[in-house]
């Protein structure tokens, strides 16, 4: 149980210190520059190692195929403009898991249209009884996380795990 806390505990720490401000007059959107992409990256990993560690799982790894799969889909559904798991050339997150040249297996895909940043759509994916189960698979070893933001500030996400 404290393991649990300590975890929620990091979470909220994390989202906290590393959301961008926003215009309060306007709605709330947070803004992805090219120089955070790395962190949220990375304060990305370390949350959901947090988490999966409350639970005794093995920490993730970054995967850069799967981050190429994950960008890949994360453009491919903000063309599309919906949410969902399927390419436009009819892909599944297998194919294009394949695709990157990635050596385990799929394990995982979730997906989020938001203007939420990377903590919180993380935060929406653990509440949910499915996406939730995707990110703490047992098999699961590495992570890839990648998004697309539009002009508007609607950022198309897009996390993949693999064995």
């Amino acid at each position: 149980m404290l393991r649990k806390m300590m975890a929620i505990v990091a979470l909220l720490v994390l989202v906290v210190a590393c959301t961008e401000p926003t215009d309060p007059n306007q709605r709330k959107i947070f803004w992805i520059s090219q120089k955070n992409a790395v962190k949220i990256q990375q304060r990305h990993l370390e949350a959901v190692n947090a988490l999966r560690e409350a639970e005794g799982l093995v920490a993730l790894e970054p995967s850069k195929q799967l981050i190429a799969a994950a960008k890949t889909h994360a453009i491919d559904i903000a063309k599309q403009n919906r949410p969902w798991h399927f390419g436009s050339d009819g892909s599944s997150p297998i194919d294009r898991v394949a695709r990157t040249g990635y050596s385990g297996e799929f394990v995982s895909e979730n997906i989020a249209e938001t203007y939420e940043n990377d903590m919180e759509i993380l935060q929406a994916w653990m509440r949910d009884p499915v996406t939730r189960k995707g990110i703490m698979m047992p098999e699961a070893r590495k992570i890839g996380l990648a998004w697309q933001q539009e002009p508007n500030g609607k950022i198309w996400w897009v996390q993949v795990l693999g064995s």
